[in-house]
C-alpha cells in the first residue's frame, strides 16, 4: 500500500508512468501535450519519480527525437498497472487522481468504517471525510449508515469501482 500512497502523493504521477510505460520512453514537450499538464506540474513529477528510483533521464546523446525520460527495471515493473489504473480512470480522472482516492479505494476491497480507514492509511480525519465526499459523489463508493445504537457508517467501493480496486491494490 506504500508504494500506492507515495505514486498518489503528485497527481500526475500515474499518467506519466502509464505513458512513458506505453511508448517506451518519451519527450518532455510530447507528456505535455499528451497529458495536458502544464510544464511545472510535469516537472515537479518527474523529479519525484526520478527520486523514487521509478524514471531516469536518457543517458548519452543521439537523435533529436530520442526519449528524453525512460523507466527504470522498478518503474518497468509499475508502468502495466499503472496503464491499467489510468484507463479505467479515463472520465474520471478529477476525482480518481486526487491524492487519496486510490489508496482510499484499495482499502475498500471490503466494506470499512471510517476509523478503520483513517487507521490503515496516513491520512488527516478532513482528508478522509473529504475524499470519501468526492468518491461516492463520483459513484465509487457506497456509503451505509446502519441504524443501530449507536449508529455505524460503513464505506464499501460501488460495483463500478471494482475493477479500479483491483488494479490500485496489483499497484500497491
Amino acid at each position: 500500500m506504500s508504494t500506492l500512497v507515495a505514486l498518489c502523493h503528485h497527481r500526475w504521477s500515474l499518467p506519466v508512468l502509464a505513458e512513458i510505460g506505453r511508448t517506451g520512453g518519451s519527450r518532455f514537450a510530447t507528456l505535455t501535450g499528451r497529458l495536458g499538464v502544464t510544464g511545472e506540474s510535469l516537472r515537479r513529477t518527474l523529479s519525484y519519480l526520478e527520486d523514487k528510483g521509478l524514471v531516469t533521464r536518457n543517458p548519452g546523446y543521439g537523435h533529436p527525437l530520442r526519449p528524453e525520460y525512460v523507466l527504470t527495471p522498478r518503474g518497468r515493473k509499475l508502468a502495466p498497472p499503472a496503464r491499467r489504473l489510468h484507463a479505467l480512470l479515463a472520465g474520471r480522472e478529477d476525482v480518481g487522481l486526487k491524492k487519496w482516492s486510490l489508496p482510499i479505494l484499495a482499502e475498500l476491497g471490503e466494506p470499512r468504517r471510517f476509523s478503520e480507514l483513517r487507521t490503515a492509511l496516513p491520512v488527516t480525519a478532513r482528508s478522509l471525510a473529504l475524499a470519501l465526499k468526492d468518491l461516492e459523489d463520483a459513484g465509487l463508493v457506497r456509503r451505509t449508515v446502519i441504524d443501530d445504537r449507536p449508529p455505524q457508517t460503513r464505506y464499501q467501493a460501488a460495483p463500478a469501482a471494482h475493477a479500479i480496486v483491483r488494479a490500485a491494490r496489483r499497484l500497491g
